[in-house]
């Protein structure tokens, strides 16, 4: 068994994958092919889960906080 990490797109009302080529060269995939598929979404925790039990304790101020993480979070996605 393989494993990949792959996004999730939208087709439609639908939702799909894409399989990188060399998968599919590999394991012979071809239009109409049964494959299974494991699901393992990755959870990201969001700034707001973290910080906003802090709301009013920080010297800073939370929505600075908030932005900041975020960004850094969107760099490293």
């Amino acid at each position: 068994m393989e494993t990949i990490n792959t996004k999730v797109k939208k087709w439609g009302n639908s939702f799909g994958i894409i399989l990188p080529a060399e998968i599919v060269k590999h394991n012979k995939i071809k239009e109409g092919s049964n494959i299974e598929v494991r699901i393992t979404a990755k959870n990201k925790t969001r700034a707001g889960d973290i910080f906003g039990i802090l709301k009013g304790k920080l010297a800073r101020d939370t929505d600075d906080l908030l932005k900041e993480v975020d960004r850094d979070f969107e760099k490293n996605e």
